[in-house]
């Protein structure tokens, strides 16, 4: 069976949109104002945690608890967040043909699992490794070989990374053993080397790891 981790946010996930929906509704609900609703755009854009919760209630004086406002925020975010159908779709195709799926994020535990159940992804993934478990970032190999021994296996000739950012996803695979497919949208660095495929969605991604054979 070959293996083929995905990242999620900006790859299998919009977290973009998601986000600012998630912050302005926490903040209508919460009843925040304007300058905490601005600091939790500025501060969360690339990513989210209890203790960015902790920080805003002690800035801004608030006093419902730092672990109350991070639930909230989670629930948000899993109501906001999206999988495209054509996704899952592709998804579920690539499980048919006896591939192994799983996950490779950077971001909190609790969240990320949140949006992968609100999404529909759970049905499709075998194993899911976020840098939360074991307090390692992309692009550490640590958190890929973690994402693969959840899905039942371990790293080997043939199994492959795609993701859209080029040093946590493309290097990182890199440096775990993988082949890689770059989902593109970012700039890419001239100084890092280059993936093994490139596209502009992840379908394609997966279209192609369907219709190559391994190297």
């Amino acid at each position: 069976m070959r293996l083929a981790l995905f990242d999620l946010d900006g790859t299998l996930v919009d977290r973009h949109s998601a986000f600012g929906d998630a912050v302005a509704a926490l903040s209508r609900s919460h009843g925040l104002g304007p300058d905490v609703e601005h600091w939790l755009l500025t501060e969360l854009a690339d990513r989210a945690s209890a203790e960015d919760f902790a920080r805003v209630r002690e800035i801004f004086n608030i006093d419902e608890s730092a672990g109350e406002l991070w639930r909230a925020y989670v629930d948000r975010m899993a109501a906001a967040v999206t999988c495209r159908p054509a996704v899952l779709g592709s998804l579920a195709r690539l499980k048919a043909a006896s591939w192994s799926i799983g996950v490779a994020t950077n971001g909190a535990s609790d969240i990320q699992r949140a949006k992968i159940r609100a999404t529909g992804l759970a049905d499709l993934i075998d194993g899911i490794a976020t840098s939360g478990d074991i307090d390692v970032r992309k692009p550490d190999p640590r958190l890929f070989e973690l994402a693969a021994a959840r899905c039942g296996t371990q790293i080997s000739r043939g199994d492959w990374m795609i993701g859209d950012n080029p040093e946590n996803d493309i290097v990182g695979g890199h440096k775990a053993g993988l082949m890689t497919v770059w989902v593109r949208g970012r700039p890419w660095p001239e100084s890092l080397s280059v993936p093994h495929h490139s596209v502009d969605d992840v379908t394609d991604a997966i279209d192609y790891l369907l219709t190559h054979p391994p190297e």
